[in-house]
């Protein structure tokens, strides 16, 4: 006598995943096994969902069953939480579970066979290594701190920790923490950040304060930058329990984590935690939800929180109620600290093409002879956007996409930062042949090496040169470079630090007294209704990064200067003021006048084709065939539109906006309409790919 079970298989051939298939088995394995089965000529990992039923020999034809390979034994089911939160998933952001589940996991144990496992198991396990350490120095807790985690030690939650740059939030993450372990040893923490440049300063701070009493395995990391090897050991480690606390990026929201209390989201307003590709989900939204099915408590922290979470988290009025989560206010910074003042400086008033107002040059000059430190944002990597002639109008166009390929002077290249494409600079214009082709607006690289001309002349307390270093994304390309860059800042070593907003959040620079941040005028009147939001965060955040420590400023307070066309903006003046509440009552006020989230909720269709006219078609049939489910359900559907950038590497891009006030309404649609979307590929053969996003961030 055999078994049936229900198997969440990844099919990586399909680029894609299959749901439950059915299979045979003698012996049954408990849900939330993993599994070895075949598929066609290969064997894959699988997760055991359920059991649909026994094969019987008399009301069955077993023979037309596949029977599992094999069980993958050492490892403990996954529990029916982490298969309700996978099932949630899939479900919300209308994905496979498979693809969700098996995706999950570590790519290493989806790639071992059943021998290599079997191998791996009769390995002997390496021994503990013990953390010494002398016992870490706590810093007394403010009174802001104190009420903050009596709150989170009184209420079910989940919080929103609306706190100051610098005003000690990652202590308060420390001592819930604490506090989570005091409780039950066996409990298991889970600390996510947006970015993996700034795991290895949390880690750090999170192995200080534990590893010297509970041991060196007690905290393991899980983001992009590791091996697959430490991947899997680290997920078995969460998996077993003997990891005690999690620290990762938004993948880390699915770590296997049995006895999973407490979760913190730092920086949960970054765009970094909605997925972008395959399963477009936010692990900062799956983060509440999981909290509800393990019955742990959920912190989110930012100094720039999104404006939903604000929304979720309003105090209850005569005409509404209260938010689904808790706001613990910190608004103060740690000691003696200032928040920096912000002066705006107006372009309109400078000569053509400054770079640097005079003003901005004269502080920066006194600011480095008394040894401070400088940052310099400006969120657009490469020498230059650009590179143009100027007699016939050639620009640097990318063949494959419709964008510009950016000039990188370094290696000579005109690099493509959509698909990749590269080539050296050409020597004359390809088009007309005129040896003067110049650069067109500017980058970190161009904006590093004119500070290195202009500040050529100032010199340091001890009488050296300055000393400029760059971070962006082409100068931590390396692996352990960005850790070396960031270790010459803290260290002194470095005097200006130009960047982009890699350099602008969750980074403890204590030295420096001035920020600066060029050109953010793009984002005031863009067509994306985000784009405000996600300017005022990362300034904000920059200004964060000065005046960290009171002993820096006993000559002069610490500055944040703003170079802008339209320096009386709105959101110049909420800044200067450093009002956040100010600026998100703004904001929301003219959301819920135009009905946009969180006052709706949206989702978007992709479409990719070898024809912008394809992947319209498409779409707007797609539109058709749910017309009049949409009408019924009061749901809107928008005409299909290019995307911003409609064409990379070679395929052409649309998008079709589903705009809805009830979020269960809207999912009800999508829910449906998915069965149109399928059949609708049969006929329209030139579409490559198409792909649901739920809650998407950019449109």
């Amino acid at each position: 006598m055999s078994h049936k079970i229900s198997v969440m298989l990844h099919t990586p051939a399909h680029s894609g995943l299959v749901g439950a298939l059915t299979y045979a088995c003698d012996t049954l394995p408990p849900p939330g096994s993993l599994v070895r089965a075949p598929l066609g000529r290969r064997e894959l990992l699988g997760v055991v969902w359920d059991h649909p039923m026994r094969v019987d020999d008399e009301t069955a034809e077993p023979m037309q069953l596949r029977a599992i390979s094999s069980t993958l034994h050492g490892i403990a089911p996954l529990s029916s939480n982490w298969r309700q939160l996978v099932q949630f998933a899939a479900t919300y952001y209308q994905r496979s579970v498979g693809e969700v589940a098996v995706a999950a996991l570590p790519s290493q144990l989806r790639d071992l066979s059943s021998e290599q496992w079997a191998r791996r198991l009769k390995r002997k396990p390496k021994a503990t290594i013990a953390y010494e350490s002398a016992a870490p120095d706590i810093p007394a807790p403010t009174t802001e701190q104190t009420q903050v985690l009596a709150d989170i030690d009184t209420h079910p939650g989940p919080f929103l920790l609306f706190g100051n740059t610098g005003s000690g939030k990652t202590e308060v993450y420390l001592r819930a923490a604490q506090a989570v372990l005091a409780h039950s040893p066996q409990a298991q923490i889970l600390v996510m950040v947006p970015e993996i440049n700034l795991t290895p300063q949390l880690e750090a701070r999170f192995r200080t304060r534990f590893c010297p009493q509970w041991g060196a395995n007690c905290l393991v990391a899980m983001h992009s930058g590791l091996t697959p090897a430490q991947r899997l050991k680290n997920w078995l480690a969460a998996h077993s329990g003997e990891a005690r606390i999690v620290l990762g990026t938004r993948m880390a929201v699915f770590a296997s984590m049995p006895h999973l209390q407490l979760i913190v989201v730092d920086e949960e307003h970054d765009p970094s935690y909605k997925q972008q590709e395959g399963a477009r989900y936010s692990a900062r939204d799956l983060a509440i939800y999981r909290g509800q099915l393990e019955g742990a408590k959920v912190i989110l922290g930012s100094a720039t929180p999104s404006l939903e979470s604000w929304h979720h988290s309003r105090p209850a009025t005569p005409s509404e109620p209260a938010g689904r989560y808790m706001r613990l206010a910190m608004p103060s910074r740690i000691g003696q600290g200032a928040l920096p003042l912000v002066r705006r400086v107006d372009m309109n008033r400078q000569p053509y093409q400054t770079v640097f107002s005079n003003h901005l040059l004269d502080a920066m000059r006194e600011r480095v002879t008394r040894g401070e430190q400088i940052l310099v944002l400006l969120n657009r990597r490469g020498y230059a956007p650009v590179l143009s002639c100027h007699d016939c109008g050639w620009k640097s166009e990318c063949p494959h996409c419709s964008a510009y390929r950016v000039f990188h002077k370094l290696d000579r290249t005109l690099r493509c930062h959509h698909c990749g494409f590269t080539q050296p600079v050409p020597r004359a214009c390809p088009s007309c042949g005129n040896l003067d082709i110049s650069p067109l607006g500017r980058g970190t690289e161009q904006l590093e090496e004119h500070l290195a001309e202009l500040l050529a002349d100032v010199r340091r307390p001890d009488g050296q040169p300055i000393r400029i270093a760059r971070i962006d994304a082409d100068s931590t390309r390396l692996k352990g470079e960005l850790e070396r860059q960031l270790a010459q800042v803290h260290a002194g070593a470095v005097d200006v630090l130009v960047g982009t907003q890699m350099i602008a959040k969750g980074h403890d620079f204590r030295r420096v007294t001035l920020v600066a941040a060029l050109n953010p005028d793009g984002a005031l009147f863009s067509s994306d209704f985000r784009a405000p939001e996600r300017l005022f965060s990362l300034l904000m955040q920059a200004a964060g990064r000065a005046g960290r420590d009171a002993a820096m400023q006993t000559a002069s307070p610490c500055e944040m200067w703003v170079q802008s066309f339209h320096p009386l903006h709105p959101l110049f003046e909420a800044l200067k003021q450093h009002d956040y509440p100010a600026f998100a009552e703004q904001q929301l006020k003219e959301r819920e006048q135009a009905t946009l989230p969180p006052f709706s909720f949206q989702a978007l269709v992709r479409a990719e084709a070898r024809t912008q006219e394809a992947a319209q078609s498409f779409l707007n049939a797609a539109r058709d065939a749910g017309a009049a489910l949409a009408d019924e359900l009061l749901v809107d559907l928008y005409p299909a539109v290019p995307m911003t950038i409609q064409r990379v590497a070679n395929m052409e891009r649309a998008q079709m906006l589903i705009e809805c006030t009830s979020r269960k309404v809207l999912q009800r649609f999508l829910a449906h309409w998915q069965t149109d979307l399928h059949a609708l590929r049969g006929t329209h053969k030139q579409v490559m790919r198409w792909a649901i996003d739920v809650d998407p961030l950019a449109i």
